[in-house]
């Protein structure tokens, strides 16, 4: 039973790869390594696709720190 979870999951390398990258074209990464995976060439193709493709990018881009007092100040409360 593990010979074939690790075939599995070798045979699915490219897949996994593209997946924990989080790239874009990892439906087709998919597509080419359940398909043509088993023609060796096909696994081959999809492992580089899977890893020459680009990491997409998360910029995270601060807001401008705001001037004090962040906000106008808040009215007395209403008695």
């Amino acid at each position: 039973m593990f010979h074939l979870l690790f075939a599995l999951g070798l045979y699915f390398l490219p897949t996994l790869i593209a997946c924990g990258r989080n790239l874009p074209s990892r439906a087709g990464i998919a597509m080419v390594n359940l398909f043509l995976g088993w023609t060796f060439i096909g696994w081959i193709a999809a492992l580089v696709w899977a890893i020459a493709a680009p990491s997409p990018w998360y910029v995270y881009a601060h807001p401008h720190y705001p001037s004090y007092p962040p906000y106008p100040p808040c009215p007395p409360p209403y008695r």
